[in-house]
């Protein structure tokens, strides 16, 4: 038997750089034309043609979803030449394909690389979440917290008060009560339609973004992937599974989940060191979205790598 060939996270990162931007260029002639389903195949098709070039024995354990309900990049198919590194992959070859069919803001192609076992196999299902940026002490705030409670420590930690905080809110029914909480402190709230792994990601840079915190329930594959950008740009994140039905219960046994209460930090989601890349599809805090003119198609990447803290971004203009 050969060795495992080691994750060498530096020659890997500009070609998963350029699998996001692949599946970004892909879906670019569907922004603004209402076809979400069409922006997402296109997406998809691209993000798994790239991934099958890099020389790695890829996994996914983050992505479209079971077998059974997705024909490409499902969980646990296989990806890469086979030849390289054993690695978990976690994307979301279109994070917004609501936003990318609206030409809404935001819109992302998402990917992370990390050595084979490194990242939580979370069930889909909904996942409480709560991340601040960098710079404060372990434990500042915490799922065990009420709404008003973590305005409070964050707002003490920071040396303000309230009025200074600024939370990244999902605009859901489910989130009345947390966005009335919110409001009754005296923060302000950026409500996102779509796209949460965006909105984890601005309170990394509350200079740029002027996000303090994210708080609320979404998908649980993304917040691994949020998980992934944190554990690259800095800030702490919290996350504790939420289940619906008995059916969900059963998602999470099969992926290994036996303590259903557990909160998982940024640390126990992501385990190893990790590489992260992010295209934008259309204008956002983080990264310009695609921009046409005659002869060339233009895309911004932000590429990371948590072993070194590097955060690099890329234009990349491209003949068509």
């Amino acid at each position: 038997m050969t060795a495992p060939k080691d994750f060498h996270d530096r020659m890997l990162s500009l070609g998963l750089a350029r699998v996001s931007e692949q599946a970004a260029i892909a879906s670019a002639d569907w922004i603004g034309r209402g076809d979400e389903k069409a922006a997402d195949q296109a997406a998809v098709n691209a993000m798994r043609e790239q991934l099958n070039r890099l020389e790695i024995a890829g996994v996914v354990v983050i992505g479209e979803g079971e077998r059974d309900e997705a024909p490409m990049l499902y969980i646990g198919e296989e990806v890469g030449s086979g030849t390289g590194p054993g690695v978990d992959i976690a994307l979301d070859p279109l994070e917004g394909t609501t936003l990318t069919a609206n030409d809404m803001p935001n819109a992302l192609t998402v990917i992370a690389m990390g050595p084979r076992g490194s990242m939580l196999h979370a069930p889909d299902t909904y996942m409480d979440k709560l991340a601040i940026g960098p710079g404060y002490a372990t434990d500042t705030v915490t799922l065990d917290m009420t709404t008003k409670e973590r305005v409070a420590a964050l707002s003490a930690a920071k040396g303000g008060d309230a009025r200074d905080i600024t939370v990244c809110v999902l605009a859901r029914p489910r989130h009345e009560q947390v966005i009335e909480d919110i409001r009754s402190t005296g923060a302000a709230i950026r409500l996102i339609t779509d796209g949460d792994v965006a909105g984890v990601m601005h309170c990394a840079e509350p200079a740029l973004t002027g996000i303090d915190m994210y708080m609320g329930s979404g998908g649980a594959p993304e917040g691994v992937l949020a998980a992934s950008a944190l554990k690259c740009m800095g800030g702490q994140m919290y996350g504790r599974l939420l289940f619906r039905n008995a059916d969900e219960k059963a998602r999470a046994a099969k992926a290994g989940i036996t303590d259903l209460d557990r909160v998982y930090t940024r640390d126990e989601m992501v385990t190893d060191d990790v590489i992260f890349a992010a295209t934008g599809v259309t204008d956002g805090s983080i990264v310009s979205g695609i921009k046409r003119e005659v002869g060339y198609i233009t895309t911004e990447t932000i590429l990371m790598r948590s072993k070194t803290g590097s955060v690099r971004r890329m234009t990349y203009r491209n003949p068509v």
